[in-house]
């Protein structure tokens, strides 16, 4: 499942509150995961998610909100995307067996 990167937001922050602003808007605009967003970012997962639920909390509350919506659906749909990666994984071996 891949789905459109807008990196136009990465950039070197000033401070962590610009940090995770910027964390923040990109979730929401991307329905992006703690995972991608760490990678895109080139930051750790503990720091992303130290950043949008502490952080983000005191700075911009209505952002950690929507934040706080995104992930929340994430982690519904997280069974369905591990049951279709291994799918997929068993359909790749059973056509390399032909």
């Amino acid at each position: 499942m891949s789905q459109q990167i807008n990196t136009s937001m990465v950039q070197e922050f000033g401070t962590k509150q610009e940090r995770c602003v910027s964390l923040g808007k990109y979730i929401v605009e991307n329905g992006a995961t703690v995972r991608s967003a760490a990678k895109v970012f080139g930051i750790s997962k503990s720091t992303v998610h130290q950043d949008i639920t502490t952080r983000l909390e005191k700075v911009n509350p209505a952002l950690q909100k929507q934040v706080k919506d995104v992930l929340e659906k994430n982690k519904q749909e997280r069974h369905i995307r591990g049951g279709m990666a291994t799918k997929k994984k068993y359909s790749e071996l059973k056509e390399a067996e032909k």
